[in-house]
């Protein structure tokens, strides 16, 4: 016969909880993964903050910054989600992305959260192909609206 197959207590990626066989009051750890899966499915984060919001809303989540503090400290560059009144913080992995739904702009985890940067406008140069500086600023304009270069601050 088979041994069993022994299952660690979290999820390799994002530390969802295992249940156990027969373990009692399972609901929680199911709803808190639920939870979990629910809002980072969409990858998208609410916001980039560097201290919790003083009234945060259920299931809410946040792309956490550096030098975090108060209820944060410690957790920079990890992704804050409300989840029963409290905060629950998920390290994120290399290849990982949000959007960012304030800045409107895509952040890819690679040993720290970065953002495209925005190219500079075509200028200069011994032959001026007006048309071709125009089209390069259409598409540059198309890519900061789709979030993909970061927005100034």
């Amino acid at each position: 016969m088979a041994s069993p197959i022994a299952f660690p207590s979290m999820t390799t990626h994002i530390n969802l909880p295992l249940l156990f066989a027969g373990q009692a009051q399972k609901e929680p750890f199911i709803n808190h993964a639920f939870s979990t899966i629910d809002a980072l499915l969409a990858g998208v984060v609410d916001d980039s903050l560097a201290t919790a919001p003083a009234d945060p809303i259920e299931g809410s989540r946040y792309r956490i910054l550096a030098n975090a503090t108060d209820e944060w400290a410690g957790h920079d560059a990890e992704i804050a989600i409300r989840i029963g009144g409290a905060w629950t913080f998920i390290t994120p992995h290399q290849g990982m992305s949000v959007f960012d739904a304030t800045a409107h702009t895509s952040y890819f985890f690679a040993s720290d959260w970065v953002a495209a940067s925005e190219p500079q406008a075509p200028t200069g140069g011994s032959v001026v192909d007006s048309e071709a500086r125009a089209t390069l600023s259409l598409l540059i304009d198309a890519l900061k609206t789709a979030g993909i270069f970061a927005n100034p601050e």
